[in-house]
């Protein structure tokens, strides 16, 4: 006997006397017509001219018994049914079901054998039929009921199934928290001038004043206003690049901000073996290699310091934070265009997920406000011509924007595991929750314009997250301010996210921070979550209808109550697209 949905449906009409126990039967034309079936379990003579059945729907459900003459006429499938494979199943009453999120309701036309169940899931006091969709339209706890009932009336079998207990899974992921934060910007040092800049609508974006930049056919730039020097003692200064001096003093903020002692590791009570650094950077600060390269030329060899190779790799600023906090865990560089910041984050994320370390400082830093990297970005007319004016230069998702603004800084998040931040009462900022990385294949510098690899990394890190599109309450953009840029953002962001998810782009506050820019609006994200607000997107004064998301401008904006996961995006030359999930605490 076959009991499989593949086997079609033939009506054929015959007398009741002839029907026989797993027979497929329909009681009239009307049940045909509407794929109405039952399996017949069993017979049994009532009287000499009756016989009862006793009828079952073939995908289970409860048993109804029906009596006929002999000779009266029925419909069998000429479908032969296992009868003992038939459930018998009574559909769940939920007038009195206290639901919860997490919690299944299936609804199964059970009459009709092809039919298909229904899944709904309930998520932010809501049912909704698919989680990674926001366009489809969900349903109350009242509404549901209300087409429940309809349902079983219809001959549905439903089934509630409540959200499952969690279990201890000894060799599950560790959950990972901030505990801390720091950030060096053209908005000022600290991360109180950050996010008072960017709430403010603010912008740190300066004219170069420097007599080598006065030929440069761009000369606006998202310069840090203070000399790091300044700020650090000058021994240790002398020996850092530029972007190394920016690392370490956003990274001590961080380390600061999370609640340990600035003189390092062991004075904070922590094992250095267990802690590391993670960072992300393009070139770190070109200008010493540019600069040794004009001492040899001008002066010969002797001319050159030793200390020109150790300042120019890109990896001085991780290796000096690690110095500047004596931490021995590991010291990370992540070199992947301007998605290095955010990469950063993410592999650090995973360390602590891992057990590799406890504490990790992750981030980016970058000082490219060079004449020969201006120079070459404008060779590539890849920077913004405008002026400083009345709005930022530097112009996310408008319909005037023509290109990026260079700009230079460091953001750090302190991240822990979840246990070792409760275990010393640190303050948690919120969790960070996952990250997705993609490639394009598509150019050496150009966005693929179809945003296919960016929407691939966007659900990565969704699902990374153990979260679902419906959970996205707010989105950090890259935006750049590039026309194609931009639009390839859009594009992946609708197709994943949809045109509802409130979109913010900090290049007009900053700049295009290069390798920093993922680590600072980490940070911008972070706060987001903290503050539950929204900082505008400055310089989009007339968005490019093109775009088509909601872009927030003008004014912050509350952060919405429903959902609780906030995405931070970085996309680099050569196709590199990472993204950062974090998710607000209660």
């Amino acid at each position: 006997m076959r009991n499989s949905s593949d086997v079609p449906v033939q009506p054929h009409a015959v007398t009741v006397a002839e029907v026989i126990p797993g027979d497929l039967l329909a009681l009239s034309e009307q049940d045909v017509a509407e794929d109405k079936w039952y399996v017949v379990m069993h017979t049994l003579p009532e009287t000499p001219h009756t016989i009862r059945m006793t009828l079952r729907p073939p995908l289970g459900g409860m048993d109804h018994d029906e009596v006929f003459e002999r000779g009266h006429q029925v419909t069998v499938g000429c479908r032969r049914m296992d009868v003992a494979g038939i459930p018998e199943v009574a559909p769940a009453d939920l007038a009195s079901v206290e639901f919860r999120d997490g919690d299944r309701v299936t609804s199964l036309r059970a009459v009709d054998p092809q039919a298909v169940e229904e899944l709904y899931t309930r998520r932010w006091g809501r049912w909704h039929r698919d989680l990674e969709s926001r366009a489809e339209e969900t349903v109350s706890d009242a509404g549901l009921r209300e087409r429940v009932a309809h349902a079983v009336e219809e001959g549905h079998v439903v089934r509630h199934l409540p959200r499952p207990r969690r279990t201890a899974v000894p060799a599950a992921p560790r959950r990972v928290v901030v505990t801390g934060l720091g950030a060096v910007s053209p908005l000022g040092v600290g991360v109180d001038e950050l996010w008072q800049g960017l709430v403010e609508g603010r912008c740190g974006i300066r004219e170069l004043d420097g007599e080598e930049f006065a030929d440069l056919p761009v000369r606006v730039a998202g310069s840090v206003p203070v000399n790091p020097t300044e700020l650090l003692p000058r021994q240790q200064a002398r020996r850092m690049n530029r972007s190394a001096q920016f690392a370490v003093l956003a990274a001590r903020e961080a380390w600061r901000d999370g609640g340990f002692d600035v003189a390092g590791t062991a004075e904070s009570g922590l094992d250095p073996e267990r802690v590391g650094v993670s960072v992300g950077a393009i070139l770190g600060d070109a200008s010493v290699l540019v600069g040794g390269d004009r001492k040899l030329r001008d002066k010969g060899p002797r001319a050159v310091s030793p200390l020109t190779t150790p300042m120019t790799v890109p990896s001085q600023a991780a290796s000096q934070v690690s110095l500047a906090l004596r931490i021995t865990g590991e010291a990370r560089t992540v070199t992947s265009a301007c998605a290095s910041g955010t990469e950063a984050i993410g592999q650090a994320i995973d360390r602590i997920r891992y057990g590799r370390v406890d504490v990790a400082l992750a981030g980016g830093a970058e000082a490219v406000v060079t004449p020969a990297i201006m120079a070459a970005f404008a060779a590539m007319r890849a920077l913004s011509t405008h002026e400083l004016g009345s709005t930022s230069p530097s112009r996310p998702f408008a319909k005037d924007r023509d290109g990026f603004v260079n700009g230079e800084g460091a953001g750090f998040l302190l991240l822990e595991s979840e246990e070792h931040a409760r275990a010393r009462g640190a303050r948690i900022y919120c969790e960070a929750a996952g990250w997705g990385l993609s490639a394009d294949a598509h150019h050496m510098a150009a966005p693929d314009p179809s945003g296919s690899g960016v929407a691939l990394a966007l659900r990565r890190a969704v699902r990374d997250a153990g979260a679902h599109v419906v959970d996205v309450v707010h989105v950090n953009a890259h935006a750049t301010a590039t026309t194609d840029g931009d639009l390839a953002e859009a594009r992946a962001l609708r197709a994943v996210l949809g045109d509802d998810v409130p979109v913010t782009a900090l290049k007009g506050h900053l700049g295009h921070l290069q390798g920093a820019a993922g680590g600072v609006e980490a940070v911008a994200t972070v706060l987001t979550l903290h503050h539950g607000l929204i900082p505008p997107t400055i310089g989009c004064d007339d968005q490019d209808d093109a775009i088509a998301l909601d872009v927030v401008t003008k004014t912050p904006r509350p952060l919405p109550a429903v959902g609780d996961l906030a995405l931070s995006n970085s996309f680099g030359f050569g196709g590199h697209n990472a993204v950062l999930a974090l998710r607000r605490t209660a």
